[in-house]
């Protein structure tokens, strides 16, 4: 077994390092909006049904950026590509403090979800490109857990600056923030191409793995025929069981505590934190578990698809439950339980895309699993919206959370399988599509 060098270990920290900061800046920033919500709704004068289209203007552009961004990245690299990310959706995110009107608004977020939209692809390049095969989970796990973590802790910090300095300022702080960590990611980190390695280190990065990379790096031609292979869209179509809870949790829990349950915006702010402690030890969970079954035997995309399937089971049986219960207690029991098997979830699906594809297509392929998730995602908070300014409560809308993510389990369990070790080329010619 080749030896890892000090300077890869060197490397894999800081690359880890950077993305897991990046991706608590960038689900700060998303939280904003949620925080802020009533404060927000009031001040504009918008009602429920508005309130979700805000909140989901952002992951519709979010989508529809993805497909793009991710040939992108395979073309130009995580360092640019990311680092342009970063600075765009900060200055999207100041320019939120300065709005006045909803469409102003619509269009900020707009930008901020456009811009955003390089993240998690580039994370899955960065892991993929720095750490072998055997090793990927767990990196993956950790940095995805900055999706849990900054909702964790967003509510209690951005309820602190909301209070203290009124929401308008908490927009510009957090932006300031994302600015600052953008240029230091361009500054410190290189792509695998921009560094000279030995034959030890490309040893070491290119064991285990059993799908040949393009030493031309990404042709259109690739990135295309990525469609042809049911993987991909066994992926699309059940990431969006995925996002579709997790964006209802994120944009609507601190509404559905203060509207459903009647806690004031002081008490959301703590309590709301809660389910995401639960949350984050499902999403580093997901790594660690996809690596022990690695090294146990099972084939690499076995390994991510069953604790795929099994938190997304989990999760809606725990949220028709919390629908239901009178206790307030109880409700924030059973959310905890289901975001801890959501985000196993969604760790697991980012970790599967490590190994569903050649080196050079992996930022691709997250790209078009993401882009199908935050589609279905995008839809949650303006349903949610519809239904709780009809019905005056979120019963129905809790319910129809836990439906799309038992059908996203059977999408994974029966589309998503094995494929041989063979060049995608190959793959496009024998796979079923």
């Amino acid at each position: 077994m080749p030896q890892k060098s000090q300077r890869l270990k060197r490397i894999q920290v800081v690359a880890v390092v950077f993305l897991t900061v990046a991706g608590i800046v960038n689900y700060l920033d998303r939280s904003t909006l949620s925080i802020a919500n009533h404060l927000i709704s009031d001040e504009l004068h918008l009602s429920a049904s508005q309130m979700g289209l805000l909140l989901s203007a952002f992951s519709l552009s979010y989508a529809f950026a993805q497909l793009p961004v991710g040939a992108l990245l395979d073309r130009f690299g995580s360092r640019v590509m990311l680092g342009l990310g970063m600075l765009v959706w900060s200055v999207a995110q100041v320019a939120g403090g300065f709005i006045q009107t909803l469409n102003h608004f619509l269009g900020a977020r707009v930008v901020l979800g456009i811009a955003e939209a390089p993240l998690f692809p580039a994370g899955a390049k960065v892991v993929s490109e720095w750490f072998a095969v055997r090793e990927r989970g767990t990196p993956i796990g950790t940095f995805i857990s900055s999706s849990t973590i900054a909702p964790m802790i967003a509510p209690p910090l951005l309820t602190v600056l909301m209070l203290s300095f009124g929401w308008r300022t908490m927009f510009v702080i957090m932006g300031v923030v994302g600015i600052i960590v953008a240029l230091a990611w361009y500054v410190v980190y290189r792509n695998r191409s921009e560094i000279a390695l030995t034959t030890e280190e490309t040893a070491h990065l290119n064991e285990g793995s059993t799908t040949q990379d393009n030493p031309q790096g990404l042709s259109w031609s690739e990135w295309g025929a990525l469609f042809k292979l049911r993987n991909t869209w066994g992926m699309i179509f059940g990431f969006m069981g995925v996002i579709y809870m997790v964006w209802l949790y994120l944009t609507w829990l601190p509404g559905y505590l203060e509207r459903e349950r009647h806690l004031s915006i002081a008490h959301t702010g703590w309590v709301v934190a809660i389910p995401y402690v639960f949350g984050t030890i499902g999403m580093a969970s997901s790594g660690l578990i996809a690596d022990y079954l690695l090294k146990r035997g099972m084939a690499p995309i076995r390994s991510r698809k069953w604790p795929l399937c099994i938190g997304l089971v989990g999760a809606a049986a725990f949220t028709v439950p919390a629908a239901y219960t009178p206790s307030t207690t109880l409700a924030v029991v059973y959310v905890s339980l289901a975001m801890l098997f959501v985000n196993l979830s969604s760790g697991s699906a980012w970790a599967l895309v490590s190994v569903a594809a050649p080196r050079h297509l992996v930022a691709s392929l997250g790209s078009m699993q993401n882009f199908g998730g935050y589609l279905g995602g995008s839809f949650a908070p303006v349903i949610t919206g519809i239904v709780v300014d009809r019905t005056h409560s979120f019963v129905n809308a809790l319910l129809i959370s836990a439906a799309v993510a038992f059908a996203a389990a059977l999408v994974y369990l029966f589309v998503v399988k094995e494929v041989a070790p063979v060049p995608l080329a190959s793959a496009i010619e024998t796979q079923p599509t």
